[in-house]
């Protein structure tokens, strides 16, 4: 039994743990994603006593480390779209989760990220804190200044009554566009105080902003009066119905859409006649009208101008705060809900010149074929047998086994990445994603897109880099604890190849281009990779030649259909 300070005696469990198990119930959280702390343990005891008792609380996932935990809120989020609550360990759990965390701000996931230090230092009243946080685990200002630069907001829940309420307007501002992390520093003696039951209300979502009819009215004439006009567009298909309401756009005004290098989800089908690749390049000269569909960085370098492109940004939040430098050279703005806005430029796609259509259609279509012809060209010489398989030969044959599927594709592939957009083509809403922020992501933002999407195969494609840069033995046990399987395929080039290509392109006639002596990008002294799932009874392959290629990856596939996580991996030639 605990005290309340203002009525006596409290019931059992009416302290701040369960004051934040609470409002996580009222913000709609399904999950939980921890990497544990010793500050954890009001939580626990919460979690159990609800567990006892048939009382609602989220799922909670003991997970063995912080990228774990905050991938996995990330690759949840990309399909959820809705907040979910990560609790990691003081600043250095933070610290060692920031990168994830930093990934979850550029994917625009909304998650609400808490930790805890102690305020009393074990001098206060109360159950003693522990002596770790006067020694080693405190920070000057606390975890939510170091939180600051890479969270969408970050501060202190610095008293019991305002615990709750605290959690709901982090999960607001965390769900709001721009989505992302909200950071909550929650004191370790808050957690242990009498709480007085006054619970936060459950929480709403976002309500809907629209352009008005008469900003849509006049791009919509731009549009009308364009010969050569063109989509460029990064994460249209991360909102919710973008992708849909793309291709209806597209289709009533026939206008290409290209998906830049740049882009980070699949947007647009790939195999779709008005898809124009991934080069923004031609369209700078040709096009005399450059509609921006959620592109935050469309040019590179920046100073780079369309010839004769009058430019509008359709986007919700064109200038995204978390981008330290962001040109978009626009002249006109349509800032509302993007579904929305591409749904009514659609409706107003009447009176077009048929001369024009006809135009830009022929040219599409030239196009088209050509990028037709040249993937399989691409793909034909790829077939050739040998030592090593040509990574086009890679991503063109897990195509032809997910057809089909409905599957979901992580790509935490650098140098491999063009090669994978282009020859896996994927066509359907939230089929691509592409892990943001720093390399070691790939498998937990996996793992947590199958947590939220159980019923569909999911595909990690990542290089032997990236690869090795993920905490592999916690992944992979939360992937065996939680009954996760997906299909992880290595592009093994034993190389950090886009290290050594800025190393040649820096200095091609250097000491180095000389001897041979590349620093800082051999592999070859990794053991082959595959191996590392075997003691947690995964499925392995290991592939060398071009023949043994489809079956391997149609072996590991019946793995993780019949539920075990398979891991391929594959020694590319480049």
């Amino acid at each position: 039994m605990t005290t309340d300070s203002t009525n006596g005696p409290s019931p059992e469990g009416r302290d701040g743990g369960d004051a934040l198990v609470s409002a996580l119930n009222a913000l709609g959280a399904d999950h939980v994603f921890c990497s544990s702390g010793s500050e954890w343990a009001p939580v626990w005891e919460s979690l159990a006593r609800r567990h006892r008792d048939g009382a609602p609380a989220p799922e909670y996932l003991d997970l063995t480390h912080e990228t774990v935990a905050v991938g996995m809120a990330t690759g949840h989020g990309l399909i959820g779209r809705r907040p979910q609550a990560v609790l990691l360990h003081a600043a250095p759990g933070l610290l060692q989760g920031s990168m994830a965390v930093h990934g979850a701000l550029l994917a625009g996931v909304p998650m609400v990220v808490a930790s805890s230090e102690s305020t009393t230092y074990g001098d206060g009243p109360g159950q003693d804190p522990g002596g770790q946080w006067y020694r080693n685990l405190s920070v000057v200002g606390g975890p939510h200044h170091v939180a600051q630069p890479f969270t969408k907001w970050a501060c202190e829940a610095a008293d019991i009554s305002t615990l709750p309420t605290m959690v709901t307007r982090a999960a607001e501002l965390a769900w709001r566009a721009p989505a992302g992390p909200a950071y909550l520093n929650i004191p370790l003696e808050i957690l242990l105080e009498d709480w007085d039951g006054r619970e936060a209300k459950p929480v709403a979502p976002p309500g809907a902003t629209h352009s008005s009819p008469e900003e849509v009215d006049l791009v919509a004439q731009l549009i009308r009066e364009a010969r050569n006009p063109v989509v460029v567009t990064e994460t249209a298909g991360r909102e919710a119905g973008g992708f849909e309401s793309l291709v209806a756009f597209a289709e009533a005004w026939r206008i290409p859409v290209v998906e830049p290098d740049s882009a980070v989800c699949g947007n647009f089908p790939r195999t779709h006649p008005l898809h124009a690749g991934s080069d923004i390049g031609p369209w700078m000269d040709e096009a005399d009208l450059i509609l921006l569909v959620n592109c935050r960085a469309p040019f590179y370098p920046p100073s780079r101008r369309p010839a004769k492109a009058r430019i509008v940004v359709i986007d919700q939040v064109p200038q995204r705060p978390h981008i330290a430098y962001q040109v978009l050279l626009a002249d006109r703005y349509l800032e509302g809900d993007v579904a929305n806005t591409l749904r009514q430029l659609a409706r107003r796609a009447k009176d077009l010149d048929p001369a024009a259509v006809a135009a830009r259609d022929a040219a599409q279509e030239e196009r088209h074929a050509a990028e037709r012809a040249a993937v399989a060209a691409a793909e034909s010489r790829a077939e050739r047998p040998g030592e090593g398989v040509d990574p086009v030969h890679v991503a063109a044959t897990l195509r032809g086994l997910l057809d089909g599927r409905d599957a979901v594709v992580v790509d935490e592939t650098i140098t491999h990445s063009r090669v994978v957009k282009r020859h896996l083509r994927t066509d359907g809403p939230d089929s691509y994603f592409y892990v943001q922020g720093g390399l070691g992501q790939g498998i937990a933002v996996a793992l947590g897109v199958k947590l939220a999407a159980r019923q569909r195969p999911v595909v990690l494609t990542v290089g032997d880099g990236a690869f090795t840069y993920n905490p592999v033995v916690p992944s992979y046990d939360a992937a065996r604890t939680y009954d996760l399987p997906v299909l992880i395929v290595i592009f093994n080039n034993r190389v950090y190849k886009s290290m050594n290509l800025n190393h040649r392109r820096f200095y091609p006639d250097g000491a180095a281009a000389g001897t041979g002596e590349w620093l800082g990008t051999d592999l070859h002294r990794l053991p082959r990779l595959a191996a590392f799932a075997e003691p947690f009874g995964m499925h392995t392959e290991t592939v060398d030649t071009t023949d043994a290629l489809a079956p391997a990856l149609e072996r590991a596939l019946k793995a993780v259909t019949e539920g075990t996580t398979a891991v391929v991996d594959v020694l590319v030639t480049r």
